[in-house]
């Protein structure tokens, strides 16, 4: 039977979805029905291939998908306060919705707007000839990660990049570069410029990867910049059809770089489905993970504040704040998926928390959903049993604005 909470039309189908061969488990938890199941494919890149950037804690395509195709109609207005590397809003454009994000991390702006207008590959190359890669000073610390010669190339094309922004000539090939280049910078594989370190999304400190350097015995190799970025260029474009090039142009994506409290430029009622997912409270420090990345964006670390919790209830004051801004911004009967996980070893399920605050707020909560599978990737890269450590499963309450 279901909650008086759950009304829902999509309640129905939750109950008998059974897509990936197992059958829905209904429960209930804080006077909301739970629905526990495979929502969506545990593949990896199973999306479009302009998704296939790195960023910490990002959620899978299908995610808002899922909401997407069931909640809006082309036209619609689709929202993420927490925009990361963009998800929700790329899977929205792609959808023919209306994009708008909203991010405190000025990093988020740069990964994703290329991705929303890319270049095609002939402009990459044509650019990548121009752009003069010649001898250019860069901090010494930083060849623990890279090769003399590389690190050279890097700088130049750092400096490069700070030229154009400063004058005003950075143009979409010179964003796209940019972008792709912030998601070569460390990695564990020939695809990127540093020697092996940790995945993409996390750069470690200087002095641990001395420590990796000589746990490993390796010294960092010369690598290619310019071919490294023509190749993942290709690869992200690589589903990026004369089709999809038509709808992401009707796409008007409208991106904020701030707080997600009052984002002034957004009229009340202006969003018709909002699908997203906050820090979750201490879990990623994303000021340390991307620090490298801020160095060659030339944003100073130090200046961003992101949300970044430690107590329970300094977490919940904040996302009380998050929700009577997207109660403001979100029209009559619209709707707003909120994705957490659970944290410290599981023992802390945050979608309890996070209904009280949407109730608090004047939204009505409809129903809990937990994409609960096997997220194998993760659980080879960091070395650990699935469902041990980290966030094993997507948790989402999904609110309706009355």
């Amino acid at each position: 039977m279901l909650s008086l909470f759950c009304l829902s039309p999509l309640a129905d189908e939750l109950e008998r979805f059974n897509e990936f061969g197992a059958s829905t488990r209904v429960g209930q938890a804080d006077g909301l029905t739970v629905f526990t199941n495979e929502f969506w494919t545990a593949r990896q890149r199973a999306a479009s291939s302009l998704h296939e950037i790195s960023y910490r804690a990002c959620f899978k395509p299908q995610l808002p998908r899922f909401f997407i195709q069931r909640l809006t109609r082309p036209g619609d207005t689709v929202y993420d306060p927490f925009m990361g590397r963009g998800t929700t809003l790329l899977e929205a454009a792609l959808m023919g919705r209306a994009p708008v994000g909203c991010d405190v991390n000025p990093l988020s702006a740069l990964l994703v707007r290329p991705r929303l207008r890319p270049p095609t590959l002939e402009q990459v190359a044509e650019r990548l000839k121009a752009i003069p890669l010649t001898e250019c000073e860069a901090p010494d610390e930083l060849l623990v990660f890279y090769h003399p010669e590389t690190l050279a190339e890097i700088a130049s094309l750092r400096d490069y990049f700070l030229r154009r922004e400063q004058a005003g000539l950075l143009d979409r090939v010179d964003e796209w570069i940019r972008m792709v280049a912030v998601n070569r910078l460390t990695g564990h594989s020939p695809g990127f410029f540093s020697v092996y370190t940790m995945p993409p999304n996390q750069a470690v400190s200087v002095q641990a990867q001395r420590r990796i350097n000589e746990r490993r015995d390796q010294v960092p190799p010369r690598r290619d910049v310019s071919s490294i970025l023509l190749k993942k260029t290709r690869s992200l474009l690589a589903d990026c059809t004369a089709e999809v090039r038509l709808q992401l142009g009707k796409a008007s994506p409208r991106l904020h770089t701030g707080e997600c409290f009052q984002v002034k430029a957004m009229a009340a009622a202006s969003v018709d489905l909002v699908v997203t997912s906050p820090p979750f409270l201490d879990v990623v420090d994303y000021q340390g993970d991307n620090w490298l990345r801020c160095w060659f964006c030339g944003i100073d670390p130090g200046q961003v504040k992101v949300t970044l919790l430690r107590r329970l209830d300094d977490w919940k004051t904040a996302m009380a704040r998050v929700f009577r801004e997207l109660f403001r911004v979100v029209r009559r009967g619209g709707h707003v998926a909120f994705e957490v996980g659970e944290v410290r070893g599981g023992s802390l399920a945050l979608e309890s928390s996070v209904t009280s605050c949407g109730l608090a707020a004047g939204l009505e909560p409809e129903l809990v959903m937990i994409n609960a599978q096997e997220f194998t990737k993760t659980a080879n890269c960091w070395g650990v049993a699935n469902g041990s450590k980290g966030t094993n499963t997507n948790r989402i309450v999904l609110f309706r604005r009355p």
